[in-house]
């Protein structure tokens, strides 16, 4: 399979094996996201390549490193006995095929597979990266080095943020994102997998843009079947998935799955008083270094609220796998092999279905500015909250604040035709202006902006509102 998507990270990867000087390139996302693909399509042939292995000793680990060697080398070299020697001989190693006259043009790639599972615990092993990197892979031009990690918690820390020897060594970065819908579709598609686009935001609203994920789908089952079959059948491939994911990307993930949690119950985004008061964990250092490290792993997101300041911020979890995992999968003691396929009828289907619709919109805000036609406009989006004194309140999870003076206040409707807008509906919205006008005392034209799958239906209500976004719009081009 060619590879899908990634445009603009295939266009970094080529400039940087194309310059005239030495890279040192690192590759983060989560787990599942498409790193070692990426790469590994992309060039195909490696001067040298390594992949860490999740909790094994550094004795183990250096044996994986020597039968790399063994395997990218034409003749024997010493098996090291640390990662200091281990350097050495990869350096030795490139040395012979830089001096090699059938070596073809461009650079010698060295591509080291999930970095954090290598750096053990008193093992040595980024103090050794430091002076193979700064001793001599930065003076030789030929060389491009990739790394590659899942726990990006470990690659800021350790790369980004080092105060060492590695100190603004890297010369690039390419965090790769879950696919967007676009993506999705084609990736589907790819594999044979027939599913209408209404469908395959569905699919999305369940495993997110993870690559891996959707290679699991089976092109002779429908989208509940699917679902079934990953999740809650008796073999479910998907079923201990979770606890995998936390533990690969974390060394101590108690914290981390607590918080996630915690979000999980208040969809809208809860202050970080309230992920206190939720979590019982400590207001300090801890703390906001898991809140962190989630954000970096893409788990979730910081909304800031419209009329407060830093503190006013939200914390929502925004990764549509871990939302349906946590509410369908873990819950699940039936022992249904079909349960979604049941599910689907029920009431509550229809209630999560706005929610994962919602959190699909905000995870596709590039396209929603380019369908209101400001893509080229500054805007911030925020959310927002009704000072809870006040009756009635009300809560809008995304406005669009421009810079042109005009705010969009964003409504979500999932359905499976185009929404009407009843009096009722007409009302709540006008409502929710007039308070949102009322508290702020902002002097922008608030615009009613209707995002849903298929658009409005043509009712007298329909004049009221300024603009609509559709299924359509968000699955055009990648985030």
């Amino acid at each position: 399979m060619d590879i899908i998507g990634r445009k603009e990270e295939q266009r970094l990867l080529k400039r940087y094996w194309l310059s005239d000087k030495p890279e040192f390139i690192a590759v983060y996302g989560r787990r599942r996201v498409g790193k070692t693909y990426l790469v590994r399509e992309f060039f195909g042939d490696f001067a040298f390549r390594m992949t860490g292995a999740a909790n094994v000793s550094t004795r183990n680990q250096l044996a994986d490193f020597d039968a790399a060697i063994r395997q990218h080398a034409e003749n024997p070299y010493p098996r090291a006995q640390n990662w200091r020697e281990a350097f050495e001989i990869l350096r030795d190693l490139l040395e012979a095929k830089l001096a090699d006259p059938r070596r073809p043009s461009g650079k010698l790639v060295v591509f080291l597979d999930e970095l954090p599972w290598l750096d053990r615990k008193k093992s040595g092993f980024v103090s050794a990266l430091e002076h193979f990197w700064n001793d001599w892979a930065a003076s030789r031009p030929e060389i491009l080095l990739i790394v590659c990690g899942s726990s990006t918690s470990w690659i800021v820390k350790k790369l980004f943020k080092n105060r060492g020897g590695l100190h603004n060594r890297l010369t690039g970065r390419i965090g790769l994102a879950p696919f967007s819908l676009a993506e999705c579709e084609e990736y589907l598609a790819a594999q044979s997998v027939v599913l209408n686009r209404y469908q395959v935001l569905q699919a999305y609203m369940i495993c997110g843009g993870i690559p891996y994920y959707l290679s699991l789908f089976d092109k002779h089952f429908g989208l509940t079947q699917n679902i079934d079959h990953l999740f809650f059948t008796k073999n479910a491939p998907l079923r201990d998935e979770f606890e995998e994911l936390f533990a690969s990307l974390f060394a101590n993930p108690g914290r981390h799955t607590t918080v996630v949690r915690a979000l999980a119950r208040n969809r809208t985004g809860i202050s970080r008083d309230e992920v206190i008061q939720a979590t019982k964990i400590a207001d300090g250092g801890s703390l906001t270094q898991t809140l962190a490290e989630l954000e970096q792993a893409g788990f979730t997101a910081k909304s800031v609220d419209f009329t407060k300041a830093k503190k006013g911020a939200l914390y929502r979890l925004v990764d549509p796998f871990v939302l349906f995992y946590l509410r369908f999968v873990e819950r699940n003691r039936s022992g249904d092999e079909y349960f979604w396929t049941n599910y689907t009828a029920d009431a509550g289907y229809r209630a999560w279905t706005g929610l994962a619709f919602e959190e699909a919109c905000l995870l596709h805000l590039r396209q929603l500015r380019a369908a209101l036609g400001i893509a080229g406009v500054s805007s911030e989006a925020v959310s927002w909250r009704s000072d809870p004194s006040i009756t009635p309140g009300a809560q809008i999870d995304l406005l669009i604040d421009r810079r042109d003076q005009i705010i969009n206040l964003c409504e979500m409707k999932y359905t499976a035709q185009p929404f009407t807008i009843d009096k009722s509906t007409a009302e709540a919205l006008q409502r929710r202006r007039q308070v949102f006008v009322a508290e702020t005392g902002t002097r922008k034209a608030i615009h009613l902006t209707m995002i849903t799958p298929y658009g409005l239906a043509d009712t007298g209500y329909r004049g009221d509102i300024q603009s609509e976004v559709t299924m359509e719009d968000l699955f055009q081009g990648s985030l």
